[in-house]
């Protein structure tokens, strides 16, 4: 009886260590940062991603090509450099230098900056 007694206590103790770190993860989150793009066919647009959980978490995004066109893209890590996808549209970068491809064939050299 007394182990039975000893096996319950010890599982709730360690049941109760689980759901307070559990707690502590679910407070982390990292805001959303906005991005200024300036390319050589003399657009600007502006990348917002959202915010997440946790540092490596995938990263949703909208992509400013106009006041009326957002297109969502998301993040797709490339070894050193970073790619956002969407829908006919994406950008490809290593740092502060990017391709904006607007079309399949045609990518636009782009300088990008946290605003």
């Amino acid at each position: 009886m007394n182990i039975k007694k000893a096996i319950l206590g010890g599982l709730l103790i360690l049941a109760g260590f689980v759901a307070a770190g559990g707690r502590a993860d679910a407070q982390t989150v990292v805001p959303g940062a906005d991005f200024s793009i300036s390319c050589e066919n003399g657009g600007n647009y502006t990348l917002r991603s959202g915010p997440v959980l946790a540092p490596g978490q995938i990263v949703v995004a909208s992509l400013h090509l106009s006041p009326r066109h957002v297109v969502p893209v998301r993040l797709i890590p490339m070894g050193d450099g970073y790619r956002y996808a969407g829908r006919g549209v994406w950008l490809d970068g290593i740092r502060d230098h990017a391709l904006l491809y607007l079309n399949k064939y045609n990518p636009t050299a782009c300088l990008v900056g946290r605003i």
